[in-house]
């Protein structure tokens, strides 16, 4: 059996490995990457030999780290490796072991989105999709705050009314996103949490959000990202990502971009906002954030159709909608849960 993982601006390590009586044996780990002595190619083989084939990843980089010594491992490190063996045995998968769904449909209750993203890894772990990228569109204004935020410290509930707007409480934690009709990019991904098995949390953001910052790069925008969740670009801060790891196997991943935000408005709405903004020099009234419109010059459909194409262009993907199914689902979810005091205000 043969796994590879592709270090993010690092080397491919790939690993062949048999499995006799429940044991790693054979092991013969390869790649592009450097090794200082390069004997301790044979050391390192020999330490994931014998292992028990359910080892975790963190078992298996111990063992490299012990063998290894004081050797260079260059272009990768030894979580990678065990990495490389799990997917070898099945028990973790890769991007190109996937068909995702993708999702772009008409505006809906932004509510719904919030609802779908605890509906949707249900549909993943029972098999009925393999994964899925869902982009937001929304035809109501609308405040998603996070898991553990606090309601009363985040939002003035006066200004909030002035404007029309609704608070909503999704599933991960993070901060707020402050939503009107295209003010912003926001997007789901659902996956098995197999894609990031042995990946640490902070790397995991990291590594499902590759493929956007490189869809980024061909609009203009020179982007990267900067631990734990945040996307940033030359200019500032462009998005965060937030996700929430299920028991049955499945997994959310969401990101959310400005593309053109009213700040008077956000600062008025969101307390905390104005905090962080005043930490970056945003005092001002009549202010628009607006990384991806300024940057860019590209419209906010524009940008998307850009990112689909660079999605498609690495992995495999075909057009799709929610089903009958799931939107019943979401629409219980948002009337005994997402729309209820009890729940929005779970953190007072």
């Amino acid at each position: 059996m043969r796994g590879e993982y592709k270090v993010s601006g690092g080397k491919l390590v790939a690993v062949d490995v048999d499995v006799d009586d429940g044991k790693l044996a054979n092991v013969s780990i390869s790649g592009d990457f450097f090794l200082e002595p390069d004997t301790v190619i044979d050391d390192l083989n020999d330490a994931l030999n014998g292992m028990p084939a359910d080892s975790s990843v963190a078992d298996m980089a111990a063992a490299i780290e012990r063998a290894a010594g004081d050797a260079e491992l260059i272009g990768f490190t030894p979580d990678v490796v065990g990495i490389a063996v799990r997917r070898a045995l099945g028990k973790a998968v890769s991007w190109h072991d996937l068909t995702f769904d993708v999702i772009h449909r008409a505006p809906m209750n932004p509510a719904m989105h919030v609802a779908l993203d605890q509906v949707l890894p249900g549909s993943v772990a029972k098999g009925e999709r393999e994964a899925a990228l869902v982009i937001w569109e929304w035809d109501d204004p609308l405040v998603v705050i996070g898991s553990f935020q606090s309601y009363k410290n985040e939002i003035d509930q006066e200004a909030l009314e002035r404007h029309g707007m609704r608070v909503v409480r999704r599933i991960t934690g993070g901060g707020a996103m402050f939503m009107e009709a295209g003010n912003c990019i926001t997007y789901s991904l659902i996956v098995p949490t197999a894609l990031v098995e042995g990946l640490s949390f902070e790397q995991s953001y990291a590594y499902l959000d590759e493929w956007v910052i490189a869809a980024l790069k061909k609009v203009g925008v020179n982007a990267r990202y900067v631990p734990l969740n945040d996307i940033a670009s030359d200019k500032g801060k462009i998005g965060g990502a937030a996700q929430k790891r299920f028991i049955d196997g499945s997994m959310v991943h969401h990101v959310t971009m400005s593309y053109d935000i009213d700040a008077d408005k956000m600062l008025d709405v969101l307390r905390i906002g104005r905090e962080k903004l005043s930490d970056k020099g945003t005092k001002s009234a009549n202010k628009r954030v607006d990384p991806m419109r300024s940057q860019t010059g590209m419209a906010r459909e524009d940008i998307i159709d850009s990112f689909l194409e660079t999605f498609a262009e690495r992995y495999d993907t075909r057009e799709s909608d929610f089903t009958d199914d799931e939107l019943r689902q979401a629409e219980e979810l948002m009337r005994t849960k997402f729309t209820t005091d009890k729940w929005t205000h779970k953190v007072p």
